[in-house]
């Protein structure tokens, strides 16, 4: 698809009227989070008004498959080195982040079967947008530190689960975040706990 393509489907799918641009799109898709009418997530019948920027553009992006490409590209372009690994998004609400890598050369070792480090960094993914989804709006989170567990070895793609139950936030805290990351037959090949500094932002 070409550049002018994209553009043009990006202002007829998400109606951000003439002159919005590709980039400019894209930054709209993470950051539009402001409306007079409560919103609602029509699959779910939610109120989403009170959701975060990322959340609120999932929401928005996640019913087609351009979407979804739309919103990692967002993700990527906040952190690049995510790139390397190309996610795709499966799903995102609060307590749960499944997020897939393609197997392919990039990210395969020298048997020919996805490399451990790509794995970490999925899983770091899952759980940095997990914990984005699912604190306060007035917190932030910033990694401290990952155990990783290689149980197998990964010769499809791959699929990382996050997950965080935890409802009660108060003041500044560390986290663990557990992720599981399964193979395409259901086999477990990592498992990982992502430590997670939530603190209360600051006030501008």
């Amino acid at each position: 698809m070409c550049i002018e393509c994209l553009r043009e489907t990006v202002r007829n799918h998400y109606s951000f009227g003439p002159g919005g641009g590709f980039d400019h799109a894209m930054a709209r898709v993470a950051t539009d989070v402001h409306s007079a009418r409560p919103q609602m997530d029509w699959l779910t019948m939610t109120d989403t008004t009170q959701a975060g920027p990322t959340l609120r553009a999932w929401i928005r992006a996640h019913r087609s498959g351009f979407g979804r490409w739309l919103f990692a590209r967002t993700v990527c372009k906040r952190a690049p080195y995510f790139a390397t690994i190309k996610p795709r998004f499966l799903d995102l609400q609060p307590k749960l982040c499944r997020v897939t890598m393609r197997k392919r050369r990039a990210v395969e070792n020298h048997i020919h079967t996805v490399h451990a480090l790509a794995m970490g960094n999925l899983c770091e993914l899952a759980a940095g947008l997990c914990t984005e989804v699912t604190i306060p709006v007035g917190m932030r989170w910033i990694p401290r530190g990952m155990t990783i567990e290689y149980l197998a070895k990964a010769e499809t793609d791959v699929i990382a689960t996050a997950r965080l139950d935890k409802t009660e936030w108060t003041g500044p805290e560390n986290i663990g975040v557990p992720v599981t990351v399964t193979d395409t037959n259901g086999k477990e090949v990592v498992r990982a706990v992502i430590s997670m500094y939530v603190s209360p932002k600051k006030e501008s």
